[in-house]
């Protein structure tokens, strides 16, 4: 997605075309075929340009698609603990989206490196996980200002980035990274919810 695109203006209209580009994509991804931008854009109905405005390229949107594909909705994946404490809901988010780094590694690492050598910036990986975080500490009495602190760093605990971090700098292996990091959001939440 182009810089800051769908930061201006009509941002939930913006976030909807968004994920039905991604969803055009995954029609073909599921179906075992290659797509051009503009076989998405005819799929769903609207204009390559409208798609470009999105994904400059086929390698990015068929990277994120594949990754869509495996990742649960926020809205779902918070359904299946509501009942929890706010603790025990962020340990689980962290849990969930480290699994899915562990179930899928290659897939995320292509990703990222997709990404980072693309002539555009992206600016909205990894917001399954802020969202994830934001709709877990909706209902809760913390302060707005905390609320988003909270989305934006524990993100930093969770998904392929640490990993990258713990295993290719810090030599650990995929249990030893995925205690570290539950450890450290252990402490934090113990720091935050208990001071």
């Amino acid at each position: 997605m182009k810089e800051n695109y769908v930061d201006k203006g009509r941002k939930k209209q913006k976030l909807e075309t968004r994920q039905k580009i991604l969803e055009g994509a995954k029609y073909f991804l599921s179906q075992g075929k290659d797509f051009t931008l503009e076989e998405v854009a005819r799929q769903i109905g609207i204009s390559r340009a409208t798609v470009y405005r999105y994904f400059s390229n086929t390698e990015i949107l068929s990277s994120e698609a594949g990754l869509d594909i495996q990742v649960m909705k926020p809205e779902r994946l918070i359904e299946t603990f509501k009942t929890d404490q706010i603790e025990i809901k962020l340990q689980k988010i962290q849990h969930y989206f480290n699994q899915l780094t562990i179930d899928n590694e290659t897939a995320f690492r292509k990703y990222i490196s997709v990404v980072l050598t693309s002539e555009e910036v992206r600016k909205k990986r990894g917001a399954r996980r802020i969202k994830a975080i934001e709709l877990a500490l909706e209902e809760t009495s913390i302060p707005r200002e905390d609320k988003v602190k909270l989305a934006n760093f524990l993100t930093v605990l969770m998904g392929i980035e640490p990993f990258i971090v713990t295993k290719d700098v810090c030599g650990l292996d995929n249990a030893q990274s995925s205690e570290l990091l539950t450890w450290g959001l252990e402490i934090f939440l113990k720091g935050y919810f208990h001071h």
